[in-house]
């Protein structure tokens, strides 16, 4: 049975450990907490009684308590013995030969927990310490905590939920898994002259790719098949979306065969170009060659880490902003967005069919797919058009989630954070322009920290094959075998994590969709936002057309790291000596009109118009939290405006008898978490809990400063973090 009453269904204790102190303060103990350290089968759990020294509000997770991290985002265990002066970084059925005095977790999301082990019972410590190291390190798939997961809460149900939430509950997310959610894609974006495909059904060409997907009209099956032992894996190419030219983007996998390669480019292609109205040429986008591959993305990240967690945070000082740009996290970021740029302006201005060509299609074409729909196409920026779009770009595409995220932590060379790249790059543009986007930073976090509970097929496996497959498993009884289906949740179904209020927190109060309600002359009616027919071109005017882009000329290659104040100082000399180009021409049009909300939408790419991601990178950092600040206090105050205007049209539609809520049930049906007051002409204060952190709080994360000259700083300032297993094993303080 479940150690806790609240506790996720299949889950047990494997070890605990009392009398044990969680470390809160690194300035002193006396904020310290006591209590139980236990280690289950799905997470490394601390049973308190004590409460936080400045309680700060966090969003109530329904499968991890406060101080509750899941076994997959632990990435390192450090054990320290400060009395002998060792330490050892614990793998999977290691053996520890000192009784450790301390328990230091460095984690996937950048938290780092430390316990102390002063009071316990040394074999106790010993054991804890070494159960964490062996579940946090799962020799198999089927071992991680998904699988008891779904087979205690699913086996045996029928119809308790479809595409991530309960049947009859409203608009579903589309998963992509059938022929008929194919078909509605094709005719939404108008692409008349391509047809779902079946030919991979069962899995029968290529164990990567989904069963149904979406080709040229011109090419018969018997080509397909023909032709799919010509491509990496058997990956025959792929349609992700059309454009309303008719231009479509395909997205395809290096061909093998270099004698047969000439031959078989020129059909696909030739049967792409039918498939457009104006028969035009397609154009290939080389991927592996100007975006940085997946152990650069990597590396980037083990720095990004290493700087908002171990060194000294002072985001003023200049010395942390240049680590932060040695990091070459940002400028990945900025190379992932310009080239889906230059990919929209082939579609957009150009209009010519593009194909994103990757060796084995299954990371970087992820990426660039999905940015430039989120661009172009304002249905990917809803919340159920946005999750359909991982769906099909990723998850039914077959990127390697069970091996980019490292889960059974045995190839560190196949570890690449891509999606979280991804992320990224869709809070750059949300951070623009976030009244197109129906869903807020606090969705785009809490979906990146999904990854890392195990429960879900969207992240767990490599591809679609490797989930039906996991989804059967055979169980003998009386002589009798019988294959039992395992239902896995999907991560869309956000009941299974957060409660219905705390969901509330995902809804975007700046948001303007296609069709919005106003009041005109005391009747609630509806518009359409449509473009303006005025030309402005605002702070814009007068800045050299490259600034202005926000793009930088072809030059400016991915190996640049001079520091900023000479990158723009270089950037302004070469933008002058420059002749425009067409793609330039065309991102300085666009920025001198106003932008439609619900149309095409390019990011600014300087350097200066691109921010760190603080609310994922910097949220367990104290020194960097703003009490009572941040972007919080605008959201708050949008989001109880939001929530009076819709009491205000209910109320009005309920006196025009055309219906509505009553009043006494409006809070429970707001799209809002902050509400607004009975009394309008009295808006609520903000909450004293409100801080930059909003939903999360740093309070029991290590803090830095307060640790220099103590045994855990050497450590720390000597310690390669994140580094391999073998590299650290055995060093001494």
């Amino acid at each position: 049975e479940p150690f806790i009453k609240d506790s996720p269904s299949g889950e047990i204790v494997v070890n605990e450990a009392n009398f044990v102190r969680k470390c809160i303060s690194a300035e002193s103990c006396q904020d310290d907490l006591w209590g139980k350290l236990v280690c289950t089968n799905f997470k490394v759990s601390f049973i308190t009684h004590n409460s936080l020294p400045r309680q700060r509000f966090q969003c109530t997770h329904r499968l991890l308590g406060e101080h509750d991290i899941p076994l997959a985002c632990v990435e390192q265990v450090v054990t320290v013995n400060d009395v002998k002066g060792k330490q050892k970084i614990l793998g999977s059925n290691q053996k520890l030969k000192f009784n450790p005095t301390e328990l230091i977790l460095y984690c996937k999301d950048f938290r780092i927990i430390r316990f102390r082990f002063d009071e316990a019972g040394p074999e106790s410590a010993k054991k804890v310490c070494l159960a964490i190291a062996h579940y946090s390190h799962p020799a198999d798939p089927q071992l991680l905590f998904g699988f008891e997961y779904v087979g205690k809460r699913y086996h045996g149900s029928t119809g308790e939920r479809m595409n991530g939430i309960d049947p009859g509950g409203g608009m579903q997310t589309t998963l992509f898994d059938c022929s008929s959610d194919w078909d509605r894609e094709i005719k939404r974006t108008g692409a008349s002259e391509w047809r779902v495909c079946t030919i991979n059904q069962g899995y029968f060409i290529s164990p990567s790719l989904p069963e149904f997907f979406v080709v040229p009209v011109s090419l018969a099956d018997q080509d397909l098949k023909q032709y799919a032992c010509f491509f990496y894996s058997q990956r025959i190419p792929l349609w992700c979306w059309n454009h309303s030219s008719g231009s479509a983007l395909v997205r395809m996998s290096n061909i093998s065969d270099p004698q047969q390669q000439r031959k078989v480019e020129q059909r696909i292609s030739s049967a792409i170009t039918k498939s457009h109205p104006l028969r035009s040429d397609v154009f290939k986008s080389d991927l592996d060659k100007n975006l940085p591959n997946i152990q650069d993305i990597q590396a980037a990240l083990l720095k990004l880490r290493q700087i908002c967690v171990i060194d000294p945070f002072e985001e003023s000082e200049e010395k942390w902003l240049s680590s932060l740009e040695s990091s070459r996290w940002m400028e990945y970021v900025r190379t992932f967005l310009r080239h889906a740029v230059e990919v929209v302006y082939m579609l957009e201005s150009r209009n010519v069919p593009v194909i994103l060509l990757e060796k084995e299609d299954r990371d970087l074409s992820c990426v660039i797919s999905c940015l430039v729909q989120l661009m172009c196409d304002p249905h990917c920026r809803s919340l159920h058009g946005f999750q359909g779009l991982i769906q099909k770009e990723w998850v039914m595409a077959g990127h390697r989630f069970l091996d980019r995220c490292n889960h059974l932590k045995k190839n560190d060379k196949e570890e690449s954070p891509v999606f979280l790249l991804f992320l990224d790059c869709v809070w750059q543009l949300w951070n623009q322009y976030p009244a197109a986007f129906e869903f807020t930073e606090v969705y785009l976090t809490v979906l990146g920290d999904s990854m890392w509970v195990p429960i879900f097929s969207t992240f767990l496996f490599n591809c679609p094959r490797q989930r039906a497959e996991n989804s059967r498993f055979g169980v003998c009884k009386m002589f009798e075998c019988f294959l039992k289906s395992l239902m896995f949740t999907k991560a869309w179904d956000w009941s299974q994590q957060f409660s219905l209020k705390d969901q509330t927190l995902f809804n975007n109060p700046l948001y303007v969709g296609k069709i919005a309600t106003c009041v005109q002359n005391g009747t609630v009616k509806t518009f359409t936002h449509r473009r303006s027919k005025k030309n402005y071109s605002s702070t814009l005017r007068g800045l050299p057309s490259a600034l202005r882009n926000g793009s930088l000329g072809p030059n400016d290659t991915l190996a640049r790291r001079n520091s900023l104040v000479l990158r723009l100082r270089s950037d302004l000399s070469q933008v002058r000596e420059q002749q425009e180009t067409p793609s330039e021409r065309f991102i300085r049009d666009f920025f001198s009109r106003p932008v439609d909300l619900q149309g095409l939408l390019l990011p600014q790419l300087l350097p200066s118009h691109l921010s760190v991601w603080k609310l994922y990178f910097l949220r367990w950092v104290p020194e960097a939290q703003i009490p009572q600040g941040g972007p919080i206090t605008a959201f708050h105050k949008l989001s109880v405006l939001t929530d009076e205007i819709d009491m205000l049209q209910n109320q009005l539609r309920q006196y025009k008898g055309a219906g509505g809520t009553p009043n006494n049930l409006h809070a429970e049906h707001s799209k809002m978490y902050f509400k607004a007051t009975s009394t309008p002409h009295q808006p609520p204060a903000p909450p004293e809990y409100l801080s930059s952190s909003f939903p999360f709080s740093p309070v029991g994360n290590l803090c830095r400063p307060g640790i220099l000259g103590s045994p855990l700083s050497k450590f720390l300032n000597g310690a390669k973090i994140w580094l391999s297993t073998e590299t650290l094993a055995n060093e001494t303080i």
